[in-house]
Formats: C-alpha cells, sequence, structure tokens
C-alpha cells in the first residue's frame, strides 16, 4: 500500500475528482481528513462503508471555502483531529462559463476566492501542522483551462493560472523542508460539473483530444496517489496534465 500510515487531508469529497481520490487514498492505507461544504446521508454511509472495507480512519469536516472564518474552524477542527499532516490535496473548486462581458466583478471574486484564495489561506494553516523533513506531499488540483483560456473563461481560467504560478512558488519555498508541491491539470472529466458545461464546449473539447474521450475520475485519482507516494520524491514544482493529449 503506497500511504500506508499516511494522514492525508482531502478538500471537496463529495463527489467527482475528490470522491475518486479519497476513495483511492484509503484503498492505498491512508488515514483521511474529508473535507465537505455539506455531509449528505450518501456520502456519509459510503464513508462508512469506506472505513470498514479499508479499515482505515475518515473523519469528515465540514466548512464552506468561501468563508475564511470557517476555514480557519475547519482547519482547527483538523488538528484537533491530527496534529500531524502528511498530505494535503487541494482540490476543492466551481467552475464558471460566462463571457466577459456578462461576468460581474462579484463573480470574478466568488471564482478567484474558492479557486485560488482558499487554497492560499487553507495551505497557510496546514504548514503549520505538515510534517516537515520526511517528503510530505501538497498537490493542487488545477485544470488545462489555465493554458486553453477559452471564451467564457475569464474568470475560471485565469483562477487556474494562478494556482499553477503558486504552486511553483510555494515547491521552491518549500524545498528546505522536504514537502513537494505539484499540481495536476485535468481536462475534460466525467463529472457532475462536465454535466453541466454546455453541449458545444464539450463537443470542442474533445475534437482536440487526441484520445477522444474524457477522463475518468480515477484518471485523475491515480496521479494524485502517485503524486503522494514515495514514488514521487523527487517531484517537485511540476504540473501533470491528464488531458487525453490535448
Amino acid at each position: 500500500m503506497l500511504l500506508k500510515n499516511k494522514t492525508a487531508v482531502i478538500t471537496g469529497c463529495n463527489r467527482g475528482i475528490g470522491f475518486s481520490i479519497l476513495e483511492t487514498y484509503l484503498k492505498n492505507g491512508a488515514n483521511v481528513i474529508a473535507c465537505v461544504r455539506n455531509k449528505s446521508d450518501l456520502f456519509r454511509d459510503k464513508i462508512d462503508l469506506f472505513s470498514k472495507k479499508f479499515e482505515a480512519k475518515v473523519n469528515v469536516v465540514k466548512f464552506n471555502l468561501e468563508n475564511e472564518e470557517e476555514i480557519e474552524k475547519g482547519f482547527l477542527e483538523i488538528k484537533k483531529i491530527s496534529p500531524k499532516i502528511d498530505i494535503l490535496v487541494n482540490n476543492a473548486g466551481i467552475n464558471q462559463m460566462s463571457l466577459f462581458q456578462m461576468t460581474t466583478l462579484k463573480t470574478f471574486r466568488s471564482v478567484f476566492d474558492v479557486n485560488f484564495f482558499s487554497i492560499v489561506s487553507l495551505t497557510q494553516k496546514i504548514l503549520k501542522i505538515i510534517v516537515k523533513k520526511n517528503n510530505s506531499k501538497i498537490i493542487n488540483i488545477a485544470s488545462n483551462a489555465a493554458d486553453l483560456s477559452s471564451q467564457g473563461r475569464a474568470a475560471y481560467a485565469p483562477s487556474k493560472a494562478a494556482l499553477l504560478s503558486f504552486t511553483k512558488v510555494l515547491s521552491k519555498e518549500m524545498g528546505s523542508y522536504s514537502i513537494n508541491v505539484n499540481a495536476i491539470a485535468p481536462g475534460l472529466v466525467n463529472t457532475d460539473m462536465m454535466k453541466n458545461t454546455p453541449q458545444k464546449a464539450i463537443e470542442e473539447a474533445l475534437s482536440m483530444t487526441p484520445l477522444k474521450k474524457a477522463a475518468e475520475p480515477i484518471d485523475v485519482a491515480n496521479v494524485a496517489l502517485f503524486l503522494a507516494s514515495d514514488q514521487a520524491n523527487h517531484i517537485s514544482g511540476e504540473t501533470i496534465y491528464v488531458t487525453g493529449g490535448m
């Protein structure tokens, strides 16, 4: 098991990529602190099932990433659960599409609050308790939208581009502590977020994808597993694209 005896904090675990990372980490021996915005009965049932199936600890912490006070409360709860963290996966994010002239400044701020500033805030806090000098890992889930800069992505693409730049800067600052910082930039992934994307945009994305299909959440989770493991101990400051060759 690649993550045996490791403790991981993962945001946005309710569904999609985050849920797949959660399950993959548990399968590989990690204890997980699952950060969610809402605790549904279905999610609780799945967590209970995973705990028994994989004989791993799962603690659920609920907080809203758009609210700094809630992030602080969430962090204090995380700290009570585990005073030492080995892995942080910043997965939570929101999608947004509208032409620039139709995008309000309020929308820009909301997108950046979740996709960038909440990650900065939580990462600063987790760094206070992350295990140093032991190849701990920080993994940021970005998007290839940061590079494509497609129409309708005036808020979303820059928020993800900021995350990629932040990843590189943080990797240089954390190197002396043996903390690896990397990003994953998925393309089209078969999640609820994709289902809410206009069909025309999906078709355009698939037309640019050599593999001619969307990724599944497990495709991203497997990369997140690799980056969190000791197999990636000499990889830092990198972005791995999971795009089917787009």
